[in-house]
């Protein structure tokens, strides 16, 4: 495994832990905060921007499509975050309230949401301690 998937999935596992978690502990906070952010273009704005640097970084450094199903995994974490910093760009506060708040019933939904992010974070972070490292060619 190569040193910069372990890292990521590191990184990214740890993060999908902690912050999800946190969340849970303030849930009503959470979902006053999210809602106000969807509803601010100004938010939404900084919020895209960062989604898809952060997205474009991992793409750019880690597009890995082989190897076994942790790098495997880092990639779609990666494409995934540029596909969501794209959609908070391009999208309009309405239709990103629409989405999120009405389709997806956030509130409603949210410890299923939270507790996707702990699975993945769950992976990621085992399988980023327990892998060996490769030497760089």
């Amino acid at each position: 495994m190569s040193t910069r998937t372990i890292f990521l999935a590191k990184l990214v596992g740890l993060y999908s832990l902690v912050a999800p978690i946190c969340m849970i502990t303030h849930k009503q906070t959470m979902v006053e905060a999210v809602t106000e952010i969807l509803r601010s273009p100004a938010l939404m704005l900084v919020l895209g921007v960062f989604t898809l640097a952060a997205g474009l970084a991992m793409v750019l450094t880690h597009n890995v499509w082989s190897g076994g199903a942790l790098p495997v995994v880092i990639t779609i974490v990666g494409w995934l975050s540029v596909m969501k910093g794209l959609a908070f760009l391009l999208l309009s506060p309405e239709t990103e309230t629409q989405v999120f708040l009405t389709n997806l019933h956030y509130e409603q939904n949210f410890y299923f949401f939270r507790a996707f992010s702990i699975a993945i974070g769950v992976y990621l972070t085992y399988f980023g301690f327990a892998s060996k490292k490769q030497p760089q060619r």
